[in-house]
């Protein structure tokens, strides 16, 4: 039995790739009272409504609105068990280039689920997060860290009650809007004669979108409020990317853009102090007060060694070109 039958499920950015990720696995494998898709964006709403995996699902509800706004967050979050927060402004040149809009969204937004969720009494918030909060050199990797921070630091807030928020924290998602393996493809498509990658040192995290949704799906049943989890994930060099998917053509090193990182940090040696170790993620532990049990012991969880920091170079879990052609051939890989 799921933890999330018979609940009722708000999902903030539901029509995005995660989103719609998200809400396909928790039709097809629970049995939800109610599963709301919170997103600003009319047109994805009626898209997704109208795609055959969403059709006629009595379970789905489409909510306009705008995580910037408080008041329709408590609106929605009406009756809600469990908030997955998926919104966010995602694209670093985007946010560097228009800072204000992306605090509004990842930082405002992110207090405004807080104060939507307490308001409402709703049980669980799991809040969406990327490696690049880790050690931000990006707006939008600050921006996400300081999300962080709102959404463990909340824990605190909620009193006597018992809503409970936690943070996932992962990598590069292949096949996701805006990641390189859907630009790679459509240059391809379209005939390019060269792909373009922006230092031939890069190295990534990578995870599928399933991937992604599965990792969030086995936080969200054993969190207890205010850890954030991160996964064990492969690293890959975007040049060995470009290869696997076109091994023909060249490459153009074009540089590295405005906020962009040689290598990606998803956990950095000052949070490692506070870091469980399981055969497949890592828990960072908050350092609030009312963090006062060992709530993992019981699943094996070890201490990380000192020092220890998880980046993307330094990484002991490598995909090699050959491990993403096979992955990208797999039916429903990166959908």
């Amino acid at each position: 039995m799921s933890t999330l039958d018979g609940k009722s499920i708000l999902v903030t950015g539901g029509t995005g790739s995660f989103g719609q990720a998200f809400v396909r696995t928790v039709l097809e494998r629970c049995k939800p009272k109610r599963l709301a898709i919170f997103s600003r964006d009319e047109l994805k709403q009626s898209q997704m409504a109208m795609d055959p995996r969403f059709a006629n699902r009595q379970e789905l509800r489409f909510l306009i609105g705008d995580v910037r706004d408080k008041d329709r967050l408590s609106m929605a979050m009406r009756g809600i068990d469990t908030v997955v927060h998926a919104a966010a402004m995602k694209q670093v040149p985007t946010a560097e280039y228009n800072p204000f809009e992306c605090l509004r969204t990842n930082v405002w937004g992110a207090e405004n689920v807080v104060r939507a969720a307490l308001d409402t009494g709703v049980k669980r918030v799991l809040a969406l997060s990327t490696d690049k909060a880790a050690n931000p050199i990006n707006l939008y990797g600050a921006s996400k860290l300081a999300a962080e921070k709102i959404f463990v630091a909340a824990n605190n807030l909620s009193g006597g009650t018992d809503t409970r928020f936690s943070v996932v924290r992962y990598g590069n998602v292949l096949g996701s809007r805006g990641s390189v393996l859907p630009l790679f493809q459509r240059l391809i498509a379209e005939g390019a004669k060269e792909l373009p990658v922006t230092d031939e040192r890069m190295t990534r995290f990578w995870i599928t979108l399933q991937q992604g949704v599965d990792f969030v799906l086995s936080s969200m049943s054993m969190m207890r409020g205010g850890e954030i989890f991160v996964p064990r994930i492969p690293s890959m060099t975007v040049v060995d990317m470009a290869k696997a998917v076109a091994p023909e053509l060249p490459v153009k090193v074009i540089g590295i853009r405005p906020g962009e990182k040689l290598h990606e940090v998803l956990m950095c040696e000052d949070e490692a102090r506070l870091a469980l170790e399981l055969d497949d993620r890592f828990i960072i532990e908050p350092a609030f007060s009312f963090w006062r049990s060992k709530p993992y012991a019981d699943r094996g969880a070890n201490r990380v060694s000192d020092g220890f920091a998880y980046t993307s170079n330094t990484n002991t879990m490598w995909m090699s070109i050959d491990q993403l052609r096979d992955l990208l051939q797999r039916p429903g890989a990166l959908a």
